[in-house]
Protein backbone atom coordinates (compact mmCIF):
# COMPACT_ATOMS: atom_id res chain seq x y z
CA UNK A 1 0.00 0.00 0.00
CA UNK A 2 1.38 3.37 -0.90
CA UNK A 3 0.72 4.64 2.62
CA UNK A 4 1.13 1.29 4.33
CA UNK A 5 2.55 1.97 7.82
CA UNK A 6 5.07 -0.76 7.21
CA UNK A 7 6.71 1.34 4.52
CA UNK A 8 7.95 4.77 5.43
CA UNK A 9 11.73 4.36 5.60
CA UNK A 10 13.98 6.13 3.14
CA UNK A 11 17.67 5.70 2.41
CA UNK A 12 19.97 8.48 1.37
CA UNK A 13 22.62 6.45 -0.44
CA UNK A 14 22.73 3.63 -2.96
CA UNK A 15 24.71 0.58 -1.87
CA UNK A 16 27.42 -0.54 -4.26
CA UNK A 17 26.26 -4.17 -4.05
CA UNK A 18 23.57 -4.70 -6.72
CA UNK A 19 21.92 -7.42 -4.63
CA UNK A 20 21.70 -5.06 -1.67
CA UNK A 21 20.39 -2.25 -3.86
CA UNK A 22 17.45 -4.43 -4.89
CA UNK A 23 16.53 -4.67 -1.21
CA UNK A 24 16.23 -0.95 -0.59
CA UNK A 25 12.89 0.19 0.86
CA UNK A 26 10.19 0.71 -1.78
CA UNK A 27 9.87 4.43 -1.05
CA UNK A 28 13.60 5.12 -0.94
CA UNK A 29 14.91 7.84 -3.23
CA UNK A 30 17.55 5.34 -4.29
CA UNK A 31 14.76 3.14 -5.63
CA UNK A 32 13.26 5.90 -7.74
CA UNK A 33 13.04 5.15 -11.41
CA UNK A 34 13.61 8.35 -13.32
CA UNK A 35 12.18 9.25 -16.73
CA UNK A 36 13.61 7.00 -19.38
CA UNK A 37 15.49 4.83 -16.86
CA UNK A 38 15.25 1.08 -17.18
CA UNK A 39 13.63 -0.76 -14.31
CA UNK A 40 15.79 -3.23 -12.45
CA UNK A 41 15.15 -6.92 -12.81
CA UNK A 42 12.26 -8.06 -10.67
CA UNK A 43 11.15 -4.55 -9.74
CA UNK A 44 7.44 -3.92 -9.54
CA UNK A 45 6.24 -0.63 -10.95
CA UNK A 46 3.91 1.18 -8.60
CA UNK A 47 2.65 3.46 -11.30
CA UNK A 48 4.07 6.49 -9.54
CA UNK A 49 7.54 6.41 -11.06
CA UNK A 50 9.04 4.37 -8.22
CA UNK A 51 10.00 0.73 -8.08
CA UNK A 52 9.09 -1.45 -5.11
CA UNK A 53 11.15 -4.43 -4.10
CA UNK A 54 8.96 -7.48 -4.84
CA UNK A 55 10.61 -9.47 -2.05
CA UNK A 56 9.00 -7.41 0.72
CA UNK A 57 5.62 -7.23 -0.98
CA UNK A 58 5.67 -11.01 -1.48
CA UNK A 59 6.64 -11.52 2.17
CA UNK A 60 3.88 -9.24 3.43
CA UNK A 61 1.25 -10.91 1.28
CA UNK A 62 2.24 -14.43 2.34
CA UNK A 63 2.37 -13.38 5.98
CA UNK A 64 -1.10 -11.81 5.89
CA UNK A 65 -2.49 -14.98 4.29
CA UNK A 66 -1.02 -16.97 7.19
CA UNK A 67 -2.56 -14.52 9.66
CA UNK A 68 -6.03 -15.02 8.16
CA UNK A 69 -5.68 -18.80 7.94
CA UNK A 70 -4.52 -19.03 11.56
CA UNK A 71 -7.51 -16.94 12.66
CA UNK A 72 -9.82 -19.32 10.78
CA UNK A 73 -8.34 -22.25 12.72
CA UNK A 74 -8.95 -20.88 16.20
CA UNK A 75 -12.46 -22.34 16.73
CA UNK A 76 -11.19 -25.76 15.56
CA UNK A 77 -8.12 -26.14 17.76
CA UNK A 78 -9.75 -28.17 20.52
CA UNK A 79 -10.62 -31.01 18.14
CA UNK A 80 -7.35 -31.44 16.26
CA UNK A 81 -3.81 -31.83 17.56
CA UNK A 82 -2.27 -31.50 14.06
CA UNK A 83 -4.11 -28.20 13.64
CA UNK A 84 -2.85 -27.04 17.04
CA UNK A 85 0.70 -27.87 15.96
CA UNK A 86 0.28 -25.93 12.72
CA UNK A 87 -1.26 -23.04 14.63
CA UNK A 88 1.65 -22.84 17.08
CA UNK A 89 4.17 -23.00 14.25
CA UNK A 90 2.51 -20.25 12.21
CA UNK A 91 1.96 -18.03 15.26
CA UNK A 92 5.63 -18.32 16.14
CA UNK A 93 6.70 -16.36 13.05
CA UNK A 94 3.92 -14.63 11.13
CA UNK A 95 3.61 -11.55 13.37
CA UNK A 96 7.37 -11.42 14.11
CA UNK A 97 7.94 -11.33 10.34
CA UNK A 98 5.48 -8.46 9.95
CA UNK A 99 7.01 -6.55 12.85
CA UNK A 100 10.59 -7.01 11.68
CA UNK A 101 9.66 -5.69 8.24
CA UNK A 102 7.82 -2.77 9.87
CA UNK A 103 10.95 -1.95 11.85
CA UNK A 104 13.11 -2.21 8.75
CA UNK A 105 10.98 0.38 6.97
CA UNK A 106 11.02 2.66 10.03
CA UNK A 107 14.78 3.13 10.09
CA UNK A 108 14.74 6.76 9.00
CA UNK A 109 11.78 7.90 11.07
CA UNK A 110 12.96 11.10 12.78
CA UNK A 111 9.72 12.68 14.06
CA UNK A 112 9.75 15.12 11.15
CA UNK A 113 6.43 16.81 10.50
CA UNK A 114 5.63 14.92 7.25
CA UNK A 115 6.47 11.62 8.93
CA UNK A 116 4.35 12.38 11.98
CA UNK A 117 1.50 13.40 9.72
CA UNK A 118 1.77 10.10 7.87
CA UNK A 119 1.91 8.23 11.16
CA UNK A 120 -1.31 9.91 12.28
CA UNK A 121 -3.21 9.38 9.03
CA UNK A 122 -1.81 5.93 8.30
CA UNK A 123 -1.88 4.40 11.77
CA UNK A 124 -3.61 6.45 14.49
CA UNK A 125 -6.74 7.45 12.56
CA UNK A 126 -7.31 3.97 11.06
CA UNK A 127 -6.95 2.57 14.58
CA UNK A 128 -9.69 4.82 15.95
CA UNK A 129 -11.96 4.08 12.97
CA UNK A 130 -11.56 0.31 13.16
CA UNK A 131 -11.62 0.19 16.95
CA UNK A 132 -15.11 1.68 16.98
CA UNK A 133 -16.17 -0.20 13.85
CA UNK A 134 -15.28 -3.53 15.47
CA UNK A 135 -16.94 -2.51 18.71
CA UNK A 136 -20.16 -1.66 16.85
CA UNK A 137 -19.93 -4.90 14.87
CA UNK A 138 -19.47 -6.95 18.05
CA UNK A 139 -22.38 -5.21 19.76
CA UNK A 140 -24.68 -5.87 16.81
CA UNK A 141 -23.63 -9.39 15.89
CA UNK A 142 -21.44 -10.80 18.63
CA UNK A 143 -22.15 -12.77 21.79
CA UNK A 144 -22.21 -11.38 25.29
CA UNK A 145 -20.40 -9.69 26.89
CA UNK A 146 -20.02 -6.96 24.32
CA UNK A 147 -16.86 -4.82 24.22
CA UNK A 148 -16.92 -1.39 25.80
CA UNK A 149 -16.66 1.80 23.74
CA UNK A 150 -13.03 2.35 24.66
CA UNK A 151 -10.24 3.76 22.52
CA UNK A 152 -7.59 2.59 25.02
CA UNK A 153 -8.62 -1.07 25.03
CA UNK A 154 -7.75 -2.41 21.53
CA UNK A 155 -10.17 -5.08 20.40
CA UNK A 156 -8.64 -8.23 18.92
CA UNK A 157 -6.33 -7.43 15.98
CA UNK A 158 -6.37 -3.63 16.48
CA UNK A 159 -3.52 -3.99 18.97
CA UNK A 160 -0.99 -3.98 16.13
CA UNK A 161 -1.83 -0.40 15.13
CA UNK A 162 -1.36 0.79 18.71
CA UNK A 163 1.95 -1.02 18.96
CA UNK A 164 3.16 0.27 15.60
CA UNK A 165 2.26 3.83 16.59
CA UNK A 166 4.24 3.58 19.84
CA UNK A 167 7.19 1.83 18.20
CA UNK A 168 7.41 4.41 15.44
CA UNK A 169 7.32 7.29 17.92
CA UNK A 170 10.20 5.76 19.87
CA UNK A 171 12.33 5.05 16.78
CA UNK A 172 14.64 8.06 17.37
CA UNK A 173 15.37 6.69 20.85
CA UNK A 174 16.43 3.30 19.51
CA UNK A 175 18.69 4.97 16.97
CA UNK A 176 20.27 7.06 19.74
CA UNK A 177 21.09 4.49 22.42
CA UNK A 178 24.26 2.40 22.22
CA UNK A 179 22.68 -1.04 22.77
CA UNK A 180 19.13 -0.82 21.40
CA UNK A 181 18.38 -4.55 21.14
CA UNK A 182 19.49 -5.47 24.70
CA UNK A 183 17.45 -2.53 25.99
CA UNK A 184 14.39 -3.67 24.04
CA UNK A 185 14.86 -7.18 25.40
CA UNK A 186 15.03 -5.77 28.92
CA UNK A 187 11.65 -4.06 28.39
CA UNK A 188 10.20 -7.30 27.02
CA UNK A 189 11.47 -9.28 30.00
CA UNK A 190 10.09 -6.74 32.46
CA UNK A 191 6.73 -6.88 30.72
CA UNK A 192 6.65 -10.67 30.84
CA UNK A 193 6.82 -10.65 34.64
CA UNK A 194 4.76 -7.52 35.42
CA UNK A 195 1.04 -8.35 35.67
CA UNK A 196 0.30 -4.87 37.01
CA UNK A 197 0.80 -3.39 33.54
CA UNK A 198 -2.81 -4.26 32.72
CA UNK A 199 -4.61 -4.24 29.37
CA UNK A 200 -4.66 -0.53 28.50
CA UNK A 201 -3.36 0.01 24.96
CA UNK A 202 -2.22 -3.63 25.02
CA UNK A 203 1.06 -2.45 26.51
CA UNK A 204 2.12 -6.02 27.22
CA UNK A 205 2.21 -6.69 23.49
CA UNK A 206 3.88 -3.35 22.84
CA UNK A 207 6.68 -4.35 25.19
CA UNK A 208 6.96 -8.06 24.48
CA UNK A 209 7.00 -7.68 20.68
CA UNK A 210 9.32 -4.66 20.89
CA UNK A 211 12.59 -6.61 20.27
CA UNK A 212 11.37 -7.69 16.82
CA UNK A 213 10.70 -4.08 15.82
CA UNK A 214 14.08 -2.90 17.13
CA UNK A 215 15.79 -5.78 15.34
CA UNK A 216 14.13 -4.60 12.12
CA UNK A 217 15.53 -1.12 12.74
CA UNK A 218 19.02 -2.59 12.97
CA UNK A 219 18.82 -4.71 9.83
CA UNK A 220 20.29 -3.55 6.54
CA UNK A 221 19.72 -4.71 2.94
CA UNK A 222 22.67 -7.08 3.00
CA UNK A 223 21.16 -8.97 5.94
CA UNK A 224 18.09 -9.85 3.87
CA UNK A 225 20.34 -10.58 0.90
CA UNK A 226 22.00 -13.35 2.94
CA UNK A 227 18.73 -15.28 2.86
CA UNK A 228 18.85 -15.33 -0.94
CA UNK A 229 21.91 -17.57 -0.91
CA UNK A 230 21.74 -21.28 -1.66
CA UNK A 231 22.07 -22.77 1.82
CA UNK A 232 19.38 -20.73 3.60
CA UNK A 233 16.93 -21.85 0.91
CA UNK A 234 18.00 -25.48 1.23
CA UNK A 235 17.63 -25.63 5.02
CA UNK A 236 14.49 -23.44 5.26
CA UNK A 237 11.96 -26.22 4.68
CA UNK A 238 13.66 -28.66 7.11
CA UNK A 239 13.80 -25.89 9.73
CA UNK A 240 10.06 -25.23 9.38
CA UNK A 241 9.37 -28.97 9.52
CA UNK A 242 11.47 -29.26 12.68
CA UNK A 243 9.47 -26.38 14.17
CA UNK A 244 6.25 -28.21 13.30
CA UNK A 245 7.49 -31.37 15.02
CA UNK A 246 8.38 -29.37 18.12
CA UNK A 247 4.95 -27.74 18.02
CA UNK A 248 3.33 -31.20 17.83
CA UNK A 249 5.01 -32.08 21.12
CA UNK A 250 4.21 -28.70 22.69
CA UNK A 251 0.59 -28.50 21.51
CA UNK A 252 -0.97 -30.29 24.53
CA UNK A 253 1.60 -28.87 26.95
CA UNK A 254 1.99 -25.13 26.24
CA UNK A 255 -0.82 -22.56 26.35
CA UNK A 256 -1.21 -20.70 23.05
CA UNK A 257 -1.30 -17.42 24.97
CA UNK A 258 2.48 -17.49 25.36
CA UNK A 259 2.72 -16.70 21.65
CA UNK A 260 0.20 -13.86 21.86
CA UNK A 261 2.53 -11.91 24.20
CA UNK A 262 -0.46 -10.13 25.73
CA UNK A 263 -0.12 -11.36 29.32
CA UNK A 264 2.56 -11.74 31.95
CA UNK A 265 3.77 -15.13 33.16
CA UNK A 266 1.74 -14.75 36.36
CA UNK A 267 -1.41 -14.07 34.35
CA UNK A 268 -0.81 -17.38 32.57
CA UNK A 269 -0.53 -19.23 35.87
CA UNK A 270 3.25 -19.58 35.71
CA UNK A 271 5.92 -18.33 38.16
CA UNK A 272 7.43 -14.92 37.47
CA UNK A 273 10.83 -16.36 36.52
CA UNK A 274 9.30 -18.27 33.61
CA UNK A 275 8.55 -14.94 31.91
CA UNK A 276 12.21 -14.13 31.10
CA UNK A 277 12.91 -17.75 30.12
CA UNK A 278 9.96 -17.87 27.72
CA UNK A 279 10.83 -14.44 26.33
CA UNK A 280 14.27 -15.60 25.20
CA UNK A 281 13.11 -19.08 24.14
CA UNK A 282 10.26 -17.73 22.01
CA UNK A 283 12.48 -15.01 20.57
CA UNK A 284 15.06 -17.57 19.45
CA UNK A 285 12.44 -19.90 17.97
CA UNK A 286 10.59 -17.06 16.25
CA UNK A 287 13.73 -15.62 14.66
CA UNK A 288 14.82 -19.01 13.29
CA UNK A 289 11.38 -19.71 11.83
CA UNK A 290 11.07 -16.17 10.49
CA UNK A 291 14.42 -16.48 8.73
CA UNK A 292 13.31 -19.81 7.23
CA UNK A 293 10.04 -18.26 6.06
CA UNK A 294 11.78 -15.27 4.48
CA UNK A 295 14.33 -17.52 2.77
CA UNK A 296 11.46 -19.22 0.92
CA UNK A 297 9.75 -15.98 -0.11
CA UNK A 298 10.08 -15.39 -3.88
CA UNK A 299 12.32 -12.46 -4.78
CA UNK A 300 10.93 -11.90 -8.25
CA UNK A 301 7.69 -10.24 -9.26
CA UNK A 302 4.84 -12.77 -9.07
CA UNK A 303 1.06 -12.68 -9.38
CA UNK A 304 0.76 -11.79 -5.70
CA UNK A 305 3.43 -9.08 -5.54
CA UNK A 306 1.01 -6.22 -6.10
CA UNK A 307 -1.22 -7.57 -3.32
CA UNK A 308 1.58 -7.00 -0.82
CA UNK A 309 0.87 -3.27 -1.03
CA UNK A 310 -2.63 -3.86 0.37
CA UNK A 311 -1.85 -5.89 3.47
CA UNK A 312 -3.04 -3.22 5.90
CA UNK A 313 -6.53 -3.44 4.42
CA UNK A 314 -6.41 -7.21 4.34
CA UNK A 315 -5.35 -7.29 7.98
CA UNK A 316 -7.96 -4.87 9.29
CA UNK A 317 -10.90 -6.01 7.16
CA UNK A 318 -10.61 -9.80 7.28
CA UNK A 319 -11.48 -9.85 10.97
CA UNK A 320 -15.07 -8.85 10.25
CA UNK A 321 -15.57 -11.89 8.01
CA UNK A 322 -13.72 -14.27 10.34
CA UNK A 323 -15.91 -13.22 13.27
CA UNK A 324 -19.08 -13.24 11.16
CA UNK A 325 -18.41 -16.87 10.22
CA UNK A 326 -17.65 -17.80 13.83
CA UNK A 327 -20.63 -15.98 15.34
CA UNK A 328 -22.89 -17.27 12.56
CA UNK A 329 -22.46 -20.85 13.78
CA UNK A 330 -20.47 -22.11 10.78
CA UNK A 331 -18.09 -23.94 13.12
CA UNK A 332 -20.81 -25.84 14.96
CA UNK A 333 -21.15 -28.74 12.53
CA UNK A 334 -19.18 -31.98 12.64
CA UNK A 335 -17.97 -31.26 9.09
CA UNK A 336 -16.26 -28.07 10.26
CA UNK A 337 -14.12 -30.13 12.65
CA UNK A 338 -13.12 -32.67 10.02
CA UNK A 339 -10.05 -32.48 7.79
CA UNK A 340 -12.08 -31.39 4.72
CA UNK A 341 -13.77 -28.75 6.87
CA UNK A 342 -10.47 -27.36 8.13
CA UNK A 343 -9.12 -27.28 4.57
CA UNK A 344 -12.25 -25.47 3.38
CA UNK A 345 -11.98 -22.82 6.09
CA UNK A 346 -8.27 -22.39 5.35
CA UNK A 347 -8.87 -21.94 1.63
CA UNK A 348 -11.75 -19.56 2.31
CA UNK A 349 -9.66 -17.41 4.63
CA UNK A 350 -6.80 -17.28 2.10
CA UNK A 351 -9.20 -16.32 -0.70
CA UNK A 352 -10.97 -13.65 1.35
CA UNK A 353 -7.80 -11.93 2.55
CA UNK A 354 -6.39 -12.06 -0.99
CA UNK A 355 -9.45 -10.26 -2.32
CA UNK A 356 -9.23 -7.70 0.48
CA UNK A 357 -5.66 -6.86 -0.57
CA UNK A 358 -6.66 -6.02 -4.15
CA UNK A 359 -6.51 -2.45 -5.49
CA UNK A 360 -10.32 -2.06 -5.86
CA UNK A 361 -10.82 -2.83 -2.16
CA UNK A 362 -7.98 -0.47 -1.25
CA UNK A 363 -9.64 2.30 -3.22
CA UNK A 364 -13.06 1.59 -1.72
CA UNK A 365 -11.74 1.80 1.86
CA UNK A 366 -9.12 4.50 1.34
CA UNK A 367 -11.21 6.88 3.46
CA UNK A 368 -10.57 4.59 6.47
CA UNK A 369 -7.18 3.09 5.63
CA UNK A 370 -5.42 6.09 4.09
CA UNK A 371 -7.39 9.24 4.98
CA UNK A 372 -5.71 12.37 3.65
CA UNK A 373 -7.07 14.81 6.25
CA UNK A 374 -5.43 17.78 4.54
CA UNK A 375 -7.88 20.05 6.33
CA UNK A 376 -6.48 19.02 9.71
CA UNK A 377 -2.83 19.86 9.02
CA UNK A 378 -0.81 22.93 8.19
CA UNK A 379 1.79 23.03 5.46
CA UNK A 380 4.53 20.53 6.42
CA UNK A 381 6.64 20.97 3.29
CA UNK A 382 10.24 21.61 4.06
CA UNK A 383 9.73 20.84 7.74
Amino acid sequence: MHHDPAESGQLSAVPADPAARRLLPPESPARTVGPGAAKGAGAADTGGGKARDPFFDNAKYLAIVLVAIAHSWEPLLASSRPLRALYLTVYAFHMPAFIIISGYFSRTFTLGAPQVRKLITGVAVPYVIFQYAYTLFARLAGPEPVPTWSVIDPWWLNWFLVALFVWRLTTPLWRLVRWPLPLALAFAVLGSMSPEIGADLDLQRVLQFLPYFVLGLLLRPHHFALLAHKWPKIVAAPVLLTGLCAAWWLAPRMPYAWLYHRESAQDLGAPWWSGPLMTFALLAASLVLTAAFLALVPRRTTWCTRLGAGTLGGYLLHGFLIKAVEWGGWYDSAFAHSLPGALLFSAGAALVVTLLCTPPVRRAFRWALEPRLDWAFGDTRGT
